[in-house]
């Protein structure tokens, strides 16, 4: 009897060990089926975890895939009464209240992975003082690619330390290699023509748009209107870009890069995939480098998007919710190793290696992040369209003063819709 009893013990103590480390023979979830909604762009995102998940506790992790533009439309289906249990979305102050956290998502303060994270991305995803957003990857990273080569060529050796020092090497290059544009902007594509200005803007901090969700200050500030005119000024008028800047495209931004027609792409990471269906690693660290610059020091700038946060929705039934946040522990947990280096992203866990094997521009981004300044993506109530409205700048359409009253203009409009105090 005694023995019987002890063998009991043995396989209970078993099956509790599994269970804290996610062991597939556990299977504790088994039954439970989650729904998340992804975007296009995250499809994959989520598959790795997902599968992992299911194997370790027995759970069915659902992935569906919501149409773009993928942050208008959740808001319209949750409008119609439909709700996952989990989603990425983008963990800024601009687009989580949209959502309406406080009524629809899990809180997800003191789970076990928020300390395991790196201090940038600890302070995403929170709204009013509370935490609804796991970060699971790097946030977007904007600076400088450059072509090595066209640097070399130039004899460029020094890299620049703030951005008129920026410029001034676009003037050397000009003037070393009439025939290389210093810059490939490209307009036709529309969103791409915006990284300049969030360099020149790194000098506002959080209090001045925290001033403008207040209605105490204003995007017709000239600080800003300062900000797009000398963008006008050095870049286009100063004849820094290419040709055809009005129409060129983000595709075309990679191709020049790589044959040496542009010496320099203001981008965000996004770049890099682009250039790794193109060229191999090795190919890459070899043609193409990256430099962190701000207004006045050799600072990256930095913003989430919906692939880097995940929410948990209140669905009222209190086992998927639980599964929910097992899911979110589970993925920044046991799996996240097994994450990155599926994906190879670089790691936002200090204690987890990244991957070996990343581009050498990864690696320098992801060391640029600790001292990144955050667009103001990450900070106001609303983001208007800054893409269109400097579209509009580079054919001459509106001024620097019109973008900035455009931009006011809008961002009153969707607040006083949001009901925000001060409009």
């Amino acid at each position: 009897m005694r023995r019987t009893n002890r063998t009991k013990l043995m396989a209970a103590a078993m099956s509790l060990t599994l269970l804290a480390v996610g062991g597939s023979a556990a299977q504790e979830l088994a039954g439970v089926k989650l729904t998340m909604w992804v975007a296009q762009a995250s499809a994959t995102l989520a598959k790795q975890p997902a599968e992992a998940f299911e194997a370790a506790t027995g759970a069915h992790v659902d992935l569906v895939v919501v149409p773009d533009p993928y942050e208008s439309n959740i808001p319209t289906k949750l409008a119609t009464g439909e709700k996952p249990d989990l989603a990425f979305y983008q963990p800024t102050v601009s687009a989580l209240p949209v959502i309406q956290p406080a009524n629809n998502l899990l809180p997800l303060d003191g789970e076990p992975w928020v300390q395991k994270i790196g201090t940038t991305e600890q302070g995403l995803g929170i709204i009013n003082g509370v935490r609804y957003a796991a970060i699971v990857k790097s946030p977007s990273i904007s600076g400088v690619y450059y072509n090595k080569a066209v640097f070399a060529k130039a004899g460029i050796t020094a890299m620049p330390q703030n951005y008129d020092e920026l410029v001034a090497l676009a003037k050397s290059i000009k003037a070393a290699e009439p025939d290389v544009a210093p810059f490939y902007e490209a307009g036709g594509d529309k969103w791409p023509v915006q990284w300049h200005l969030h360099a020149l803007l790194s000098g506002l901090d959080q209090a001045f748009w925290q001033d403008v969700n207040a209605n105490e200050a204003s995007w017709t500030d000239p600080r800003f209107v300062a900000a797009v005119a000398k963008y006008k000024a050095d870049i286009i008028d100063g004849g820094l870009a290419q040709a055809n800047y009005q129409t060129g495209t983000f595709e075309e931004q990679a191709s020049s890069l790589i044959d040496g027609t542009a010496a320099m792409i203001f981008q965000v990471d996004a770049l890099t995939p682009l250039l790794l269906s193109k060229l191999s690693v090795a190919e890459l660290n070899d043609k193409i480098g990256w430099l962190p610059v701000s207004a006045t020091a050799p600072q990256s700038q930095f913003v989430a998007d919906q692939t880097n946060g995940v929410v948990a929705f209140k669905t009222g039934d209190a086992a998927r919710e639980a599964a929910s946040k097992k899911f979110i522990d589970f993925w920044l947990g046991d799996d996240y190793a097994k994450f990155i280096q599926t994906n190879n992203y670089p790691s936002i866990e200090p204690a987890v290696p990244s991957p070996a094997g990343l581009p050498d521009i990864t690696v320098a981004q992801s060391a640029s992040l600790s001292s990144a300044t955050g667009m103001w993506y990450l900070y106001v109530l609303t983001a208007p369209d800054i893409h269109l409205y400097l579209n509009d700048l580079l054919f001459g359409a509106k001024t620097p003063e019109e973008v900035a009253d455009a931009m006011q203009r809008q961002f009153v409009q969707i607040a006083k819709a949001q009901g925000a105090a001060g409009f």
